[in-house]
């Protein structure tokens, strides 16, 4: 055979040129001697986060009550996202309302388990994961961030670059393997976040793919379907929320994760293909659940949702099939859709989310309209997750 022309020579030698190209963009951006770090946040957004004016928070600082903010020209206050937990910390104490400031688990209440989900690409199902997780993290929730997908898309938006960062394993599969399992918190790096930490993914996940049959044909009693669930037992004390960006299929990593789940939300973007793919998702998603149920797996869930992303409001056939959605689906479609932004987008080329960047980058209205999507949508999961603590 001419060497010339065998395609997985071709493709393996532009998979390494892109490797190292991507390499080399992402320390032009984070320098291997820098320590990425998140932006620090101006006292409006602190205090629209922390549910107070802003008046508020500057008699704090008058009083010498609370973390010193930077102050910059114009006697402006930033403040870091360790300065906005502190808050939380000191202003829930002086609270008569528990969770006013710390939202998360209190005794009795159970881990939620978000499954992010959907099999046609598009959908913005990562995008979506990387800015629930990180938003729950900004309103004082313990967050983990699981990437499960082998792209590993959510993986990068959080510094990670598989090949060159994950050499030696590190991903769930570890966690979750049929021989010698890690333990999960061996696998579990924090982020820049304050209040998320994330498991990050690459190729090494789709062994579990491969895996599974074989382990099935053993009849060896190992149930695929637990696996997630159990690994995350081990470290559920230490968090109040998990986010699982699901890979865009149906295989047994995601129904581990489906099982695993105590919610699911599923990224549409509103057009008649990816509607009509939904619901073959939809009605294999059924048959093979009800096939896991059979088996004994827990399919009860505290609530699912779909989320329409991506979303243009000036476009009429969007609009007519948001509608035959809601007509559809009803309450199970959240009231706010994510809006298709540059903001967004923009974003995502440095790698960032839309909570990373400094709205400076952007023009005032379109880094408004983009965030005013993200956060309403976030705010409606968030009311959903108290409603299954029961608040």
């Amino acid at each position: 055979m001419n060497q010339a022309n065998r395609i997985d020579l071709l493709v393996g030698q532009h998979a390494a040129d892109l490797s190292k190209r991507l390499q080399a963009h992402r320390q032009q951006l984070f320098p291997p001697d820098t320590k990425r770090t998140l932006r620090k946040f101006t006292s409006g957004e602190v205090a629209q986060l922390l549910g107070v004016k802003d008046a508020y928070l500057r008699r704090l600082h008058l009083d010498g009550r609370g973390p010193e903010p930077e102050t910059r020209a114009g006697g402006r206050r930033y403040y870091s996202p360790e300065n906005i937990q502190e808050l939380r910390q000191m202003l829930e104490k002086g609270t008569k309302s528990p969770g006013s400031y710390l939202p998360g688990r209190r005794e009795g209440d159970h881990l939620q388990v978000i499954s992010v989900i959907n099999f046609k690409g598009g959908s913005a199902k990562t995008t979506t994961s990387a800015h629930l997780a990180q938003k729950l993290a900004l309103d004082g929730y313990r967050v983990l961030a699981i990437d499960l997908d082998a792209q590993a898309s959510l993986s990068a938006l959080h510094g990670f670059q598989p090949e060159f960062d994950l050499l030696d394993g590190g991903t769930l599969y570890d966690a979750i393997r049929y021989d010698d399992p890690v333990p999960l918190s061996e696998v579990i790096q924090k982020t820049y976040f304050t209040n998320l930490d994330i498991v990050p993914g690459n190729l090494d996940l789709m062994e579990f793919e491969h895996e599974t049959p074989r382990a099935l044909s053993q009849r060896s009693g190992e149930l695929f379907f637990t696996r997630i669930g159990e690994a995350l037992g081990e470290v559920e004390a230490n968090y109040d929320v998990v986010v699982i960006d699901c890979p865009p299929q149906l295989g047994f990593l995601t129904m581990s994760a489906l099982s695993a789940a105590t919610a699911v939300l599923v990224t549409v973007h509103p057009q008649m293909l990816d509607v009509m793919s939904m619901c073959q998702f939809l009605l294999m998603t059924s048959n093979l659940l009800g096939v896991v149920a059979e088996a004994g797996g827990d399919m009860s869930y505290d609530w699912l949702r779909y989320l329409v992303t991506r979303y243009e409001p000036g476009d009429g056939p969007q609009n007519q099939m948001v509608s035959f959605m809601r007509s559809m689906f009803g309450d199970h479609v959240l009231n706010h859709p994510v809006l298709k932004s540059t903001a967004i987008s923009d974003a995502g080329i440095t790698k960032q989310t839309l909570y990373e960047v400094e709205r400076t980058q952007f023009t005032r209205s379109t880094y408004e309209r983009a965030m005013e999507s993200l956060n309403a949508s976030t705010g409606e999961i968030e009311d959903l997750i108290q409603k299954a603590w029961g608040r």
